[in-house]
């Protein structure tokens, strides 16, 4: 079913004229250029590194809360191509890969679950930017491409006060390179790379930045890669490195300077990934395990499969940022507009089969191939105006209003041919056409969930030099929101419901307190209490055809869940000296309302519910050293503690794990990354360098429930092909901690070509980063898992 879009088209182009009036408005009152847009992209020649994580240009040590900023350089020398590559250098910040295009961020340990593709109602606990437009969605984070960023800023901690709703924990911001004005510069860079045991893969890239005259400058980038799979699957639609994929996409920016300090950038991004299948590494399987009348042992990094799977995320975005010299203040205005199409395509006979083993059908009915698609439509607008301060002065203020709106139309589909057939044998004739709904009866499962969410915010900030070394920060931000759901269901697996209406709103103010102390030159103090929020939602009715007694009673009740809120406590140190950095901080987050995500077991179904109380305390620190001339090291880690403060009644603690005590789930207790490099001239114009890295990632648990009864022995009840209903299989579901160890070394030319060598996991670390159950675990057991050792060489041209 299609829900046309052409309302929130129309509110589009509201918002963007009503942008460009504010702004064009504005010109009569300009006076001198913005500054900004040149700090974005300067790394001054001391190698500080400018952020605008307060949403102005700042140092990282100026900033007066935690902070990470990953720039260009460092992206290239560790060899990150993704958001979980990045995350294994930065203290406190944790990635739970869920295959390509569906990973999960943590920061400070406020995670609560694996959220899987069919929770579209779910919010998200980072908020993730694209310079100044939001991009971040629940379980599918934009798996954007790094290539010509000017740095990724980590910004630790709640930041409800600037950023609003999904930054509970914390804020990733990409930062793009700006168009310059007068510079014709760009790169160019071709990659090949080999898996050890699977394929091969490449990339080529480039971006220009051309002037157009005085006033005028592009900057367009371009980018392809192939990435080589190392998954093999047997089994009808087996074969070998099944889980290869591509990403493709490019960006142009085009920024218009006044010179009188009036600048537009309109901006156009768009980016398509896709993959062949997931790195799903299997121990069970209903169609092959070790219980069958001919066992099946599944290995390392395989599969079975009877359907080849896929995944697609197809992004646009436009978005137009104004800026506007006042004199006293500076006026910016930000309009976006973002459409993605996402398609989860899965191999889903082992869940729809299981089902029918249930049923008591034939053999043959539990073998037909069943595939599971779920598709995601997506048109987001938001509008964000600000006015800030415009000065040196000891004074400094921020004032903002900000609007969004979200047509989000969530589907899912289980086409499985001959199941009507097999339905009406078993059960009676009509019966797949009685339970349909309107839908294809072949497919025994079908939803159509479009949601409608808007969010209205007024936000401010304003800083206050009490003494030369004492400076006193405070805003907040008062937002309002609402969401419609509507769900319609039919096949035999589902409820039937029709044009079920649900609604949810809420409303709030988040405050945030800071004080910054210099000690001495280049020593400073911060202390913060800020308090975050994540907007709560409704939850999917229960799949109550597939629900045995217990599940059913179990889980049967939660139907809405409120907005989760977190105070956040924290005292840091920021340093720097001769050859030196070092920053640290301690927190404590108070979580009230945790939204935890939980399997309903043999429902098929996932819900969300509230945990009154939770915490996450500990420490994080990075180091940075240059001892000599050339050589550098780079030591950054964190320990956090984060569990759960309320214990369930009754049952629900041990089905849930939800007990005092217990961790909360994805995150790591300790992570810890080193990395160093050295670099000399070999020549008048040449230098070489040698690199390498190795980072740790401790034990995490994928949900809750996890740690009771752990290991946890997973009893099938599905006696098929030989196995036994009795047949069981025992998993620790600790995850266990991994390490991974990095290797590289290059030239680099002055006339702008470099070349770089690379081993990626040289250890071959096969890490676990989660836990795949299908149908409660009786139909499929799975680990998601690392990418094995990889081989590379990248040249690039600087010019």
């Amino acid at each position: 079913m299609h829900y046309p879009h052409t309302h929130s088209i129309a509110r589009m182009r509201r918002a963007l004229l009503a942008s460009c009036v504010l702004g064009f408005a504005a010109v009569p009152a300009m006076a001198q250029d913005s500054d900004e847009p040149v700090a974005q992209n300067r790394q001054t020649s001391s190698n500080v590194i400018v952020v605008t994580a307060t949403k102005r240009a700042t140092t990282v040590q100026d900033v007066p809360f935690s902070i990470n900023a990953q720039t260009q350089e460092d992206i290239q020398k560790s060899g990150a191509v993704t958001l979980e590559d990045l995350s294994r250098n930065v203290a406190g910040l944790s990635v739970q890969n869920l295959g390509p295009g569906q990973s999960q961020v943590s920061v400070r340990g406020v995670s609560a679950g694996q959220v899987v593709r069919d929770q579209p109602g779910v919010k998200e606990q980072v908020g993730v930017y694209l310079d100044e437009s939001v991009i971040s969605l629940s379980l599918f984070t934009p798996d954007l491409d790094l290539f010509d960023l000017n740095r990724v800023e980590t910004l630790r901690g709640p930041q409800g006060t600037l950023f609003g709703s999904g930054s509970v924990g914390g804020t990733i911001r990409y930062i793009t390179n700006q168009p310059q004005m007068g510079v014709v510069e760009g790169t160019a860079e071709a990659n090949v790379n080999m898996i050890d045991g699977g394929d091969l893969g490449w990339h080529a890239k480039g971006a220009i930045n051309l002037p157009m005259g005085e006033m005028l400058a592009a900057r367009v980038v371009g980018y392809y890669t192939q990435y080589g799979g190392f998954i093999d699957a047997i089994g009808p639609a087996g074969g070998e490195n099944i889980n290869s994929g591509e990403r493709y996409g490019g960006r142009i920016a085009v920024r218009m300077d006044s010179g009188t300090g009036f600048a537009v950038t309109p901006r156009v991004v768009y980016q398509k990934v896709t993959a062949d299948g997931f790195n799903r590494q299997e121990i069970f399987n209903l169609y092959a395990n070790p219980f069958m009348t001919n066992p099946v042992q599944l290995g390392e990094r395989e599969q079975y499969l009877r359907l080849r799977e896929g995944f697609e995320d197809e992004t646009f975005l436009f978005d137009l940022t104004m800026e506007a010299d006042l004199g006293p203040a500076t006026l910016t205005s930000v309009s976006s507009y973002i459409n993605r199409d996402i398609l989860v395509s899965r191999d889903a006979s082992a869940l729809t089969g299981s089902v029918s083993v249930d049923l008591g059908y034939p053999d043959a009915a539990v073998l037909l191939p069943s595939n599971l698609r779920d598709t995601t439509d997506l048109e987001t607008i938001t509008q964000e105006v600000r006015l800030s301060s415009n000065n040196s002065g000891m004074f400094q203020w921020l004032i903002g209003a900000f609007y969004s709106e979200a047509d989000r139309v969530y589907a899912q589909r289980l086409p499985t041919p001959g199941y009507a057939a097999a339905t009406d044998a078993a059960l009676g004739a009509g019966t797949s056409a009685a339970v349909s709904n309107g839908f294809d009866v072949d497919s025994p499962f079908n939803s159509d969930l479009p949601y409608d969410i808007s969010q209205i915010a007024v936000f401010g900030e304003a800083s206050f030099d009490l003494t030369d070394a004492l400076t006193v920060t405070a805003g907040g931000r008062y937002y309002d929101f609402e969401e419609k759901r509507t769900i319609t269901t039919g096949g035999l697996f589902a409820n039937g419901d029709t044009d079920v209406v649900d609604r949810t709103a809420s409303n709030g103010f988040t405050p945030r307190l800071l004080l910054s102390y210099e000690v001495m030159p280049d020593v400073t103090v911060n202390a913060q209490a800020s308090k975050g929020f994540r907007l709560g939602g409704v939850n999917d009715p229960l799949n109550v055809p597939l629900c045995n007694a217990q599940d059913l009673a179990l889980f049967g009740g939660f139907q809405s869940y409120d907005d989760e809120t977190l105070w956040n406590y924290e005292l840091g140190v920021k340093s720097q000296g001769n050859g030196f950095t070092f920053n640290a901080a301690a927190f404590y987050n108070d979580i009230s309302n945790l939204q935890v995500t939980l399997d309903a077991g043999s429902c098929s179904s996932r819900i969300v519910f509230n945990v009154p109380d939770a915490h996450t305390a500990g420490i994080e620190a990075e180091l940075g050293l240059n001892p000599a001339p050339g050589l550098n090291f780079n030591l950054s880690g964190s320990f956090i503690e984060a569990e759960f403060d309320t214990t369930l009644p009754g049952a629900l603690a041990s089905a849930t794990g939800i007990s005092e005590g217990n961790r909360l789930p994805s995150v790591p207790k300790f992570q810890i990354a080193a990395s160093g490099s050295y670099e000399w001239p070999v020549s008048s114009g040449a230098d070489a360098y040698i690199g390498a890295s190795v980072s740790h990632v401790g034990t995490r648990y994928t949900q809750p429930a996890d740690q009771e009864g752990n290991p946890r022995t997973f009893v099938h009840g599905l006696p098929f092909a030989g196995a036994p209903a009795s047949a069981s299989t025992t998993v620790d579901l600790l995850l266990d901690s991994y390490e991974l160890v990095n290797l590289s070394a290059g030239l680099e030319f002055e006339n702008g070509y470099s070349f770089t060598v690379y081993v990626n996991n040289v250890l071959d670390e096969n890490a676990l980063l989660s836990f795949d159950r299908e149908r409660g675990g009786r139909a499929r057991l799975a680990y998601s898992v690392g990418q094995p050792r990889t081989f590379g060489i990248t040249a690039r041209k600087e010019f």
